[in-house]
């Protein structure tokens, strides 16, 4: 082990030296203006990646054709999303929107996660969702169990309380996007609202 004794003085001789030869160095080396370059550095690296146009996904090849283009080739199909809501509830028209974008929102913050590509697809195609009901939590249950047994994402929105329902009831469930074909095979029978 070697010691290196150094005289105080030849120390901040020597960093008044590099002060003077490189003044930006000592200011930009400091933890105060680290960190706002880094969050500056992420932002800007989040904002590239979700400009960047996405890879797609095998499973959705060519999505929102035109209608006469998806007629003569089954493979494209558009996307859709529905939001079941429990009738048996007796929510008011403006409980039942706002459950409604609880599910959209919900599901839309879960996909940003899991699976941005498919997300990307539903954007392009314009985003769409259709509102039906459902009886009661059982019929809402065995909707998502379908529904997940066939790879679509779901998304239950579970009430705080606040206002015309008991805190913890589920209310509104997102399923989708997927393609229209399964989406319909899950919910197809259902009302709308």
């Amino acid at each position: 082990m070697v010691l290196s004794l150094r005289n105080p003085s030849q120390s901040s001789k020597t960093q008044k030296r590099r002060e003077e030869e490189a003044p930006w160095l000592s200011v930009s080396l400091r933890p105060e203006n680290f960190l706002p370059g880094v969050v500056i550095g992420f932002l800007l690296g989040l904002f590239l990646d979700l400009s960047r146009p996405q890879k797609r996904n095998p499973k959705f090849k060519s999505v929102c054709a035109p209608k006469q283009q998806q007629m003569s080739n089954s493979g494209d199909e558009e996307l859709k999303m529905v939001l079941v809501v429990r009738q048996d509830l007796k929510m008011g028209a403006g409980k039942i929107a706002s459950q409604c974008a609880h599910a959209a929102t919900g599901m839309y913050a879960e996909l940003m996660i899991s699976q941005r590509s498919l997300l990307r697809q539903w954007e392009q195609c314009g985003q769409a969702k259709i509102v039906v009901t459902c009886k009661n939590q059982q019929e809402m249950n065995r909707l998502k169990e379908a529904a997940e047994s066939t790879g679509l994402p779901t998304f239950i929105v579970a009430d705080a309380g606040r206002t015309q329902v008991s805190a913890g009831s589920r209310t509104v469930l997102a399923i989708g996007p997927g393609r229209k074909t399964t989406v319909d095979s899950i919910t197809g029978r259902l009302r709308l609202l």
